[in-house]
């Protein structure tokens, strides 16, 4: 069931299996779940073929298993449930964790809370360190933040890049400001070309 289409910028829209911390889209996960049920097959991940958990102690194991096995993925995600309750301390540890092994998510969180202070002290510069490698890795939600941060500091060419860049990578956001930026004559044509691709259906 699984599509190949680039998964979503909304994280709602997908769902992170805990057994192996694979990412698929809610329209293969439903897929898989009907294809399941309907054919009275044990539920399965689609991409491990693990037994899928049946309670939330399961999960947590499975999720301890991962984050044991040093798993980027696995250790974000304990970030987040962390960032949630509010243990900001234990969310930094963990996305800390997750940003030296690789993970993308897990700097751009780590740019908001040296930003904000939240479980760190307060270090504008780190944050521009871990958003700048969030943006490296692929982020694009993050480009359009240092598109605003170039902005504030009187670069327009900088913070074009950076729209333009994110725009390429699907983000909507950035479509906004550019042609925000384009009718205050602030941005250039150049992006304009994009506008066709980034709009057109599958």
């Amino acid at each position: 069931p699984i599509c190949f289409l680039p998964l979503p910028l909304d994280k709602q829209k997908s769902n992170m299996m805990t057994c192996c911390s694979k990412v698929i889209c809610l329209g293969c996960y439903y897929a898989n779940q009907k294809r399941q049920f309907e054919g009275k097959l044990e539920r399965k991940c689609p991409f491990c073929r693990k037994p899928a958990p049946s309670t939330m102690d399961e999960v947590d194991k499975q999720t301890m298993k991962r984050i044991e096995a040093n798993d980027p993925i696995a250790m974000y995600q304990e970030g987040i449930g962390c960032y949630n309750k509010g243990d900001y301390s234990s969310a930094f540890e963990h996305l800390t964790k997750a940003a030296k092994l690789g993970d993308v998510e897990a700097h751009f969180e780590l740019a908001g809370m040296y930003h904000y202070g939240q479980g760190v002290e307060k270090d504008e510069e780190k944050s521009i360190h871990h958003a700048e490698l969030a943006a490296i890795g692929g982020h694009p939600t993050v480009r359009c933040n240092l598109a605003y941060h170039e902005e504030r500091n009187g670069d327009m060419k900088r913070a074009e890049r950076h729209l333009i860049i994110a725009a390429t990578q699907g983000s909507d956001e950035s479509i906004k400001s550019l042609m925000s930026g384009f009718k205050s004559g602030k941005v250039g044509k150049r992006f304009l070309p994009l506008l066709s691709v980034h709009t057109r259906p599958l």
